[in-house]
């Protein structure tokens, strides 16, 4: 009878200490309201922080931009082409690189003479101020000097070669979504303003480069003129090879679609072949680096002991 007993109470107060656990405390709501605006009150300070941080320096970006653009008349006079021939030239390398800008070629000329002349100037005062003789003092400050001019020239191939590396990669993505919409029964411009809104966060710089084309044809530019402006804008040689293959479809009245299918099995074999070109040449570049780092380690590691215990033998006359 005393275990039954005490096995009820027993239950009672499990089933009480259940059902207090379960109903809410009179202070909890307050509380929880309480952590809720402290939280958000934190979340907007810092919030307001990195608004001030980014105005700061969307203030300097843009302060110095202004001062950049304010000298870059000057600064670009010397250098600007004087045939038109040179100057498209030059907004097309520029186009290439994803800067279409009506000022990207002033900012870049004047990019050239601010770090020719300011490196030069430099050089020319440190060796001044080391009593370098006059044949040295020149020929270092003409050298640095060419050197800064010419930096602006390898920033721009190398930007130009990363974003026709990244639009090539893209383009076999583009192709199939292209395939897949024209198969489905969209016209082919508003395939291409499908496939650039699609691909938007994985392809940026190519979708970029087909919204353009689609503005053009909906601003009356013929659509041929249209991909060869696109072409010609991304320098890309995939680029062209499709303009072409579009163009002669719509003039021969064949298969859009398969022309589109046939060019992007092509590309991608072609990004294949390139893969395992690449995986073949790794072998080859990885015999300086086993030779000069990796080799002479594990033979200190392998040799040293055994050569230790040889110098240590002879240096005690045991041999």
């Amino acid at each position: 009878m005393n275990q039954l007993a005490i096995m009820g109470i027993l239950v009672v107060v499990s089933l009480a200490l259940i059902v207090y656990s379960v109903l809410p405390r009179r202070g909890e709501k307050k509380q929880a309201v309480a952590r809720r605006i402290k939280g958000k009150r934190a979340i907007d300070e810092k919030a307001q922080i990195g608004k001030k941080a980014k105005a700061k320096a969307k203030a300097k970006h843009s302060a110095t931009t202004g001062l950049l653009k304010k000298a870059a008349p000057f600064l670009s006079k010397p250098m600007m082409p004087r045939s038109d021939e040179e100057q498209s030239l030059l907004r097309i390398k520029l186009a290439n690189a994803g800067f279409r800008r009506d000022s990207a070629p002033m900012l870049f000329l004047g990019s050239k003479t601010l770090l020719g002349g300011g490196l030069g100037v430099v050089t020319l005062l440190v060796m001044w101020t080391r009593s370098y003789d006059s044949l040295a003092l020149m020929g270092w400050t003409i050298f640095v000097g060419g050197l800064g001019f010419m930096l602006p020239n390898l920033w721009l191939r190398l930007s130009t070669s990363q974003r026709c590396e990244k639009i090539g990669h893209g383009l076999p993505d583009a192709l199939d979504l292209m395939v897949i919409s024209v198969e489905s029964g969209l016209g082919l411009d508003a395939a291409i303003q499908r496939v650039s809104d699609e691909l938007t966060m994985v392809h940026p710089e190519l979708c970029e480069e087909l919204q353009i084309a689609t503005m053009e044809t909906q601003m009356g530019v013929p659509r041929a003129e249209a991909l060869e402006n696109l072409a010609v804008r991304t320098g890309v040689s995939e680029v062209k090879s499709l303009v072409a293959i579009i163009t002669q479809a719509e003039r021969f009245g064949t298969s859009i679609a398969k022309a589109l299918r046939n060019q992007s099995d092509t590309m991608r074999m072609k990004r294949r072949q390139a893969a395992e070109e690449r995986a073949q040449k790794t072998a080859v570049k990885l015999m300086l680096p086993l030779i000069f780092f990796i080799f002479p380690a594990m033979f200190v590691v392998l040799a040293g002991p055994a050569a230790l215990s040889l110098i240590e033998t002879m240096g005690s006359g045991a041999l």
